[in-house]
């Protein structure tokens, strides 16, 4: 079983930073890409952030200069660094990743549970 558990999100008013993370824990054999997506209330979850095995990143063009994606490879863990903080940044934030749980050459996508940022006076 795989397991993504993230943390970090919580109330920040316009201009703060928050930090999310997410670690992977379970029956790893090798992750490929990890990242994070949002979803507003009545709105679809879009994609904010991604970093792949090799490093390469792709944002969003809302976050582009605001937010960082960064991987720790040891720990299977992704952070998002969240700064300028704007209200319509507020949404629910889930973490994902591309994970191949065996030898096996097919991987699998895996969720986490999501985690509130609210940017609001």
């Amino acid at each position: 079983q795989v397991q993504l558990v993230e943390s970090g999100g919580g109330l920040v008013q316009p201009g703060g930073s928050l930090r999310l993370s997410c670690a992977a824990s379970g029956t790893i054999f090798g992750i490929n890409d990890m990242g994070w997506y949002r979803q507003a209330p009545g709105k679809q979850r879009d994609l904010v952030a991604a970093i792949e095995s090799d490093g390469t990143t792709r944002y969003v063009e809302s976050v582009k200069g605001r937010f960082t994606i960064s991987r720790d490879y040891a720990k299977n863990t992704v952070y998002l660094q969240m700064n300028s903080l704007k209200p319509e940044d507020t949404a629910v934030y889930y973490c994902y990743a591309d994970i191949a749980p065996t030898i096996a050459p097919r991987s699998y996508d895996y969720w986490g549970q999501g985690t509130q940022v609210t940017v609001s006076s």
